[in-house]
Formats: C-alpha cells, structure tokens, sequence
C-alpha cells in the first residue's frame, strides 16, 4: 500500500503517513502542500500529482505555486552562478551580476573584486534585512548565536559594471556541498557551523532537537541549522562525503559525529550501543545516531571533533610527542 506524506505551507515537520484515500482528503484541504511517497524523486506539489487530483469530487485544485513559495522565506534568493575548485581543500568562487549578492560566515572570505562591495550586518544578512525592525535582527543574532555562528555576517554586492567575483574558503579539509534549496523542498537541517556561504535571501534558523535523547547524545546537541529559501547554500563537511536516499521506514545507524544534513522528513534519533564490551571497548562511544526515512541523508567521513581529538593527543599538552619526526635521539 502506498503511503504519502505531506509538508503545509507554516509546518515545520511532515505528515503522515497517509493512505491513498486520506491522501486525497489532506491534499484536497492543503492544495498548497508538498507531497511525496515511495518512489517519487523529490518533493512535489500536490496540484501537479495526479494520484491525488482524483478525488471523487468536483473541487477544483488551484494552479502550481510559484517556486518562491516552496519556503516561507518571504522572496526569492539572488541566482548566483559558481564553481568549487580543489580537491581536499576547496573554495567556492561565486560570480554576481550587477546588483546581486552573497552572504557568507565571518572569516570565511578568500578573495573578492573591487567592485564587490562588502558589508557587515548584523543577524542573518538575508534579503530585506534593512527593513525589519530592530527584535528582528536580535532574534536573527541570538538565533545565529546558538547554532555556533558569528553574531554578524557579511553580505557582498556587486556595485559596478559586469560581473565580480567573491570566493569563501572551507575552514578544514574536506568537501564544499553545493545545495540549491528549492530541490530540497526549501529546507535542509545542518549541523552546527556547517553553513559557509549562499546566494542572498537564503534564512539560516535554529531546529530544536524534540527528544531528550537525541538532544543528550545525538552529537550536536539539542540545536541544529536549518537553512530555508529557494537559492543556492554551501556546507563545508570534513573529509569526504556521501549521499544516501533513504525509504520510507529505512534506518541508518551513523556515527553521532558524522551527520552532515538530512531532509527534514528524515527522523532523527539516538539508541544506546549494546553489549558491555562493545560499549567498553569498541572505541565508537555508548549511543550511535538512527536516521528513518524517507529523504536523503549527506554523512561526511571526518568530523571536526575527530580531527581536533587526534591532533590534541598528538600535541606534547595532550601527552603526545613528536614520534617519526625526529632522530632517534629526538
């Protein structure tokens, strides 16, 4: 039996799961909802399923929504074009049009034109911020605050004739994704500091871990990123990465610490390792993360606290020495 769940326009978490005939009902009473079953490639509005047009009734299913309401960002973001260029440690070059922009983390910039004008703002830097109020741009702030972010951001301009160029830089080893949000039905949840750069008008906001559980021992604790809008965003992940889609009712067991970004249909949630010698010595910790589908799920194969635990054991300060680096004698 084919189940389908559904995302409303102003609910942060999916429905479902619905049969055939409920289906119908919900998308009947939610014609501006995104919906997606087994099978399906992406998220899709529901005027454009014709499984769930035949409804038996003779209400009419209003037109498809623009792709700028696929979130509830409030506009469209800049469309920005870009390369990725390196291998283990990669930059993203962004190219702006007259009058577009970009919006990057603090410390992330490598190189820009001298037409691009760059400007520090306080919040989230997303489009229309100079005429929100004042609470705006301190929720904006705090919001950033708590998913590991700077509390300013910086946005660049291209101010004059043609195109500029701006490029941001990956902070450690590993891989810049290249997201465009609206193929992701206009949500994508990160881990924390994951965010690097996007197209102006893209929002990054806060997800709340709901179980206890997960927020104690899922590895980035009770906060997550949530990055929504229609443009393209770019999440650093250290090492390599790799993609899985899940099905509907499919787990996945994952290091807590090698979560990168997840669909939010995808739940999340954490489960204790058994077995005392597993737990004592099997160098993996007590609770591994579970991914549910459906949606798809990005892992990355060296966290930043890997990394940082190594080089601290390495460092004389962490009991470490300089073994292989030396002469015998040191």
């Amino acid at each position: 039996m084919t189940q389908w769940y559904f995302h409303a326009p102003g609910q942060a978490d999916r429905v479902g799961p619905f049969d055939e005939e409920a289906a119908r009902r919900f998308a009947q009473a939610n014609p501006r909802a995104l919906a997606w079953c087994q099978g399906m490639t992406g998220w899709t509005p529901v005027s454009e399923i014709v499984a769930l047009q035949q409804a038996g009734t003779a209400t009419a299913v209003p037109p498809p929504m623009p792709a700028a309401a696929t979130a509830s960002t409030g506009g469209r973001a800049d469309r920005i074009d870009f390369r990725i260029v390196g291998h283990e440690m990669q930059f993203v070059e962004i190219e702006l049009d007259p009058g577009e922009g970009a919006v990057a983390e603090a410390g992330a910039l490598m190189f820009k034109d001298a037409s691009v004008q760059m400007d520090t703002v306080f919040g989230g830097g997303a489009r229309g911020g100079q005429g929100s109020g004042f609470m705006d741009k301190v929720m904006a702030a705090g919001k950033r605050v708590l998913t590991g972010e700077s509390l300013f951001a910086t946005v660049y301009t291209q101010t004059g004739q043609g195109r500029g160029k701006v490029a941001f830089a990956a902070p450690y080893p590993g891989t810049v994704l290249a997201m465009k949000l609206d193929h992701h039905g206009g949500r994508l949840i990160c881990q924390k500091d994951s965010f690097l750069a996007g197209a102006r008008g893209v929002q990054i906001g806060v997800q709340f871990q709901r179980k206890i559980m997960t927020g104690l021992f899922g590895g980035e604790g009770f906060i997550m990123q949530k990055l929504e809008g229609d443009g393209w965003v770019f999440i650093h992940a250290g090492g390599c990465v790799v993609e899985r889609e899940l099905a509907a009712g499919e787990r996945l067991d994952v290091d807590t610490g090698c979560i990168v970004a997840y669909h939010p249909t995808v739940d999340m949630d954490v489960r204790r390792v058994k077995g005392i010698r597993s737990v004592l010595f099997g160098g993996e910790g007590v609770f591994l993360a579970t991914l549910t589908g459906p949606g798809k799920v990005w892992l990355q194969s060296l966290p930043f606290s890997r990394l940082a635990g190594r080089m601290w054991m390495a460092a004389p300060q962490g009991g470490g020495n300089s073994r292989g680096e030396s002469s015998l004698l040191g």
